[in-house]
């Protein structure tokens, strides 16, 4: 089957950066994003019509990936540890690698079991992604349980209120730390300390997940191999009350990253390397 062009440039410049040690850049050409302004986004649903919205996308969602695993274009292959995030009974930051769209789904569809009742896993997202989109993806981006960034300071500060509030109320928050998407790359990257300031600053602890991959006998429209997903969760890490925010978010970061390379290693049976 022949292998998109778009799709090989992308790994060229993965090959690339990882060289440069760029680790957190994106490797796809996005358009511009447009600023995102307070007014444009409704970080906690308080609307009628966001709550309509909400309801749409998720089925919109839902509908969109189950039809893709039935078609094999879309594989969990096995969820582990998962009793790692149903001991978690508070808000939590979810943190997990990512290589591909699906990723959102995968994390959402393995920790549904231990999700309340019409919970479901909020998105942080950038700000491209919100704004950038047509059609039903455009929905999906908006309203599916997402946060967006933005290069705005104001609706920044809407955005930490909006986790705040989540938080505090039990709600589960999945954030990339590599920030970048690589398609398929298997290794975990450095991590930016966003999702652990916001662990540390409202005392939730971190829930580390990571998804090792095989090849399938399945090929998506691309022409490359559908990737078997291997999700595992990780123990919760706490915050220290005897800490600083800046130093917890160090020290979280650092087990985060130490956890996910140890999972690596073990699964895949080689050292990281770069």
């Amino acid at each position: 089957m022949e292998q998109s062009e778009t799709k090989l440039k992308v790994i060229a410049k993965i090959k690339e950066y990882e060289k440069a040690g760029r680790f957190n850049e994106d490797v796809e050409d996005d358009p511009p994003a447009t600023t995102i302004r307070p007014q444009d986004v409704d970080y906690i649903n308080k609307k009628l019509s966001s709550k309509i919205m909400t309801a749409f996308a998720n089925f919109l969602g839902r509908t969109f990936f189950e039809s893709m695993i039935k078609k094999n274009k879309f594989i969990i292959k096995e969820i582990t540890g998962l009793n790692n995030a149903a001991a978690v009974k508070s808000g939590a930051i979810v943190t997990c690698n990512h290589f591909n769209i699906r990723d959102n789904y995968a994390v959402y569809k393995a920790l549904k079991p231990v999700l309340r009742k019409r919970q479901y896993v909020y998105k942080v997202i950038k700000e491209g992604n919100y704004t950038n989109f047509k059609g039903p993806i455009r929905i999906m981006m908006r309203h599916a349980n997402t946060l967006p960034l933005s290069s705005d300071f104001e609706t920044m500060k809407k955005f930490y209120a909006g986790v705040k509030t989540l938080l505090t109320r039990g709600e589960k928050i999945l954030i990339y730390p590599e920030q970048a998407m690589w398609f398929n790359y298997r290794k975990p990257r450095p991590m930016q300390i966003g999702a652990f300031r916001l662990a540390a600053r409202n005392n939730v602890p971190v829930i580390p997940a990571f998804i090792c991959m095989k090849d399938s006998e399945f090929f998506d429209d691309d022409g490359f191999p559908v990737q078997e997903y291997y999700i595992h969760f990780f123990p919760a890490i706490y915050p220290d009350e005897n800490l600083s925010e800046k130093e917890n978010a160090e020290k979280m970061r650092e087990k985060n990253y130490e956890l996910w390379v140890n999972r690596y290693e073990e699964f895949y049976k080689k050292k990281l390397t770069y």
